[in-house]
């Protein structure tokens, strides 16, 4: 079992709590991490970029001169792709670009991603993150008080809807329900601050 410290949210330390090496001192696996961000990234794609054909580009109808006898190059339409504002060949079409990744493989990459950041003392513990307010400047307040800087991650456990409200509007500080934190959200910020419950919450979900 890894014994990490537990800080308040003026960063002293007020105690001490033992989680699972499975998931706070697991081996770095560069590859399981790079697999699950791609394919986290492939799955938030929308897919419906669309470009039109020479069938559905509009006009075209009519031949624009006769077969023979101009000298000129016979068309037959004004749509052709070779042509401007005629239509693109082979362009791109609406598609899902979502496929499937192992669980297991999910939660190692995650587990990874934490035991890296618990390496290099870039992950926190903190007994408690429950806010009173959903205004971002006190979440602000919360980060600075904690004594982080840069992009953070809060992980909390169970609702904590204030919290993900004043985080939306910031653009270095995200939060996270614990069990729906990925190996992105992770290794995307600098510091990830957990709460006690969400870092014992992962470490059972995790350790499985």
């Amino acid at each position: 079992m890894a014994e990490l410290a537990v800080h308040n949210r003026k960063r002293e330390q007020v105690g001490q709590c033992e989680l699972p090496d499975a998931v706070y001192a697991y081996p770095l696996k560069t590859h399981l991490m790079y697999e699950a961000v791609r394919h986290y990234l492939a799955v938030a794609r929308r897919g419906t970029h669309k470009t039109k054909n020479r069938i559905e580009v509009r006009g075209g109808g009519r031949k624009p001169w006769k077969q023979k006898g101009t000298g000129r190059a016979r068309v037959g339409s004004t749509r052709s792709p070779i042509w401007r504002k005629g239509g693109v060949v082979f362009g791109p079409a609406p598609r899902d670009y979502s496929y499937d990744f192992p669980k297991k493989a999910r939660r190692r990459a995650l587990a990874s991603a934490l035991s890296e950041k618990v390496r290099r003392d870039l992950l926190l513990i903190v007994d408690d993150l429950a806010m009173d307010s959903h205004k971002t400047k006190d979440l602000v307040a919360l980060r600075a008080s904690i004594g982080v800087e840069g992009k953070v991650l809060f992980v909390f456990d169970g609702e904590n809807e204030n919290m993900t409200l004043a985080a939306r509007n910031h653009p270095q500080i995200s939060a996270v329900r614990a069990l729906q934190t990925h190996a992105y959200h992770v290794l995307d910020h600098e510091t990830v601050v957990v709460s006690r419950a969400a870092a014992e919450a992962l470490g059972e979900v995790l350790s499985r």
